[in-house]
């Protein structure tokens, strides 16, 4: 007689509801899988927020959080549930909470990524605390904003070094809008970091356990035209450097559920944002990239509650920094122990292996789901609820278009590549597809 065991994922969320439905959809539809001899069965709840004792047991094996990036409570609830309870979260909320952006250029530059010059400058506004007057008069050295601004050389971006949802972000072209921008920050403490300027591409890549897909993206127009579904947008080269730095990213600060921003001109590639605790994966902004997403998010999350993976709280700095530190070792040298280091730490084979066994029937079943009824009224009813009532017929019909492509996509890859089990994406020149292997050798397949 099989053993049988059940795991139960839980979602921590705010205003989302269009990923959420697929997510359980696909769950539901997944039905019981076998691993290492028993039949394991997952299910889905979403998590309300109340008043919670220390010492309470977590029934959930795996969360995926979207709301204690700005929520405190849950974001407590969050760390009682890894450190007393064992809980795997999608994120670590004790990096997310200490490592922000700020940490996060710093460890990426002591690892040798190419972050454009970035400066942190004082409050504008005095802080509300009590020894502020004293502390700032006696130890805040004055300080010349101009000057700091022609060190950092112009046009740049003010942002604040916590950042999310481009809150507080200007860009400074001159020194009207430097002290404009300043003047406004208030009690935001800000970096001023140097613009990218001319670049050839904006690539965001999302990065999900060891997988990642890699996009084109537009920051500049409306929200569901960012994403442009491009296949020819990268050399090998800069693909896999941002490759390996989402993964490296992701791995170094334990978060498993990440995007990046990297400014790319020809074979260079910049970082310049990659600490998003809640990366968006809207159907209304994905679109043709949703159905990637939503795949991955579920083979992740089944893997670490079916295998027992065990959530890493702490991390292992000097593990990274003995590679970034060794002088015997060139760039390409390093960037691939940085990719050994991150298929360690995400299991990157045994997943694969997990995926291609366990997870087999997982693609069809997304191919079917999306090109089916069930997700059209899904994807009807997101657009209705996103959109005013006059551009409910133009958006239908733009994300039906983009779906449809998929879905036409997945059909001829299929007829063209079969066997092939490697989930990583990247579009780059004269290749449909990029794949990195566990290991991090970056190689085509067309």
């Amino acid at each position: 007689m099989t053993d049988k065991t059940t795991h139960l994922i839980g979602l921590l969320l705010g205003t989302e509801d269009d990923w959420p439905r697929a997510f359980e959809t696909l769950v539901h539809r997944l039905g019981p899988v076998n691993y290492g001899g028993t039949e394991h069965r997952l299910t889905t709840e979403r998590l309300t927020i109340e008043p919670f004792d220390l010492r309470d047991p977590v029934r959930q094996d795996v969360v995926i959080d979207r709301l204690a990036w700005w929520y405190f409570h849950p974001r407590e609830w969050l760390k009682k549930a890894a450190l007393v309870n064992g809980t795997y979260l999608l994120n670590n909320p004790f990096t997310f909470q200490a490592m922000e952006k700020h940490s996060a250029y710093c460890a990426m530059i002591r690892l040798g990524f190419d972050i454009p010059d970035t400066v942190l400058v004082p409050y504008k506004n005095p802080i509300d605390h009590e020894k502020w007057t004293y502390t700032a008069s006696t130890y805040n050295l004055p300080f010349d904003l101009d000057e700091v601004a022609e060190r950092v050389g112009y046009p740049m971006f003010m942002k604040p070094f916590d950042g999310g949802a481009w809150r507080g972000v200007s860009r400074i072209d001159d020194q009207a809008a430097l002290h404009s921008a300043y003047d406004s920050s208030g009690q935001m403490l800000m970096h001023l970091q140097a613009a990218v300027s001319p670049f050839d591409v904006f690539a965001r890549s999302l990065t999900i356990g060891p997988e990642t897909q890699v996009m084109k993206f537009r920051p500049e127009l409306p929200m569901h035209h960012r994403y442009e579904v491009a296949h020819d947008f990268l050399e090998p080269e800069a693909g896999q450097e941002i490759l390996t730095l989402s993964r490296t990213i992701n791995a170094f600060f334990r978060w498993e559920f990440n995007s990046c921003e990297t400014l790319v001109t020809g074979t260079r590639a910049r970082p310049i944002d990659y600490a998003n605790a809640c990366p968006d994966i809207a159907i209304t902004s994905l679109h043709y990239y949703f159905p990637w997403a939503i795949q991955n998010l579920l083979s992740w999350s089944a893997f670490c509650a079916v295998t027992g993976r065990r959530a890493q709280i702490d991390t292992a700095t000097t593990t990274w920094f003995d590679v970034a530190d060794n002088p015997d070792l060139s760039w390409h040298d390093k960037l691939a122990r940085y990719a050994q280091l991150a298929d360690a730490y995400f299991q990157a084979e045994e997943y694969r292996e997990f995926c291609g066994t366990t997870l087999a029937a997982l693609p069809e079943l997304v191919h079917d789901w999306i090109s089916g009824p069930d997700f059209d009224q899904l994807l009807v009813e997101t657009v209705q609820t996103t959109y005013p009532a006059h551009e409910h017929e133009q958006f239908i019909a733009h994300f039906r278009g983009l779906m449809g492509m998929w879905v036409a996509d997945q059909a001829n890859q299929n007829q063209g590549n079969q066997g092939q089990v490697n989930q990583d994406q990247v579009n780059s020149k004269d290749a449909a597809q990029q794949v990195v292997p566990a290991g991090g050798t970056f190689s085509d397949s067309k």
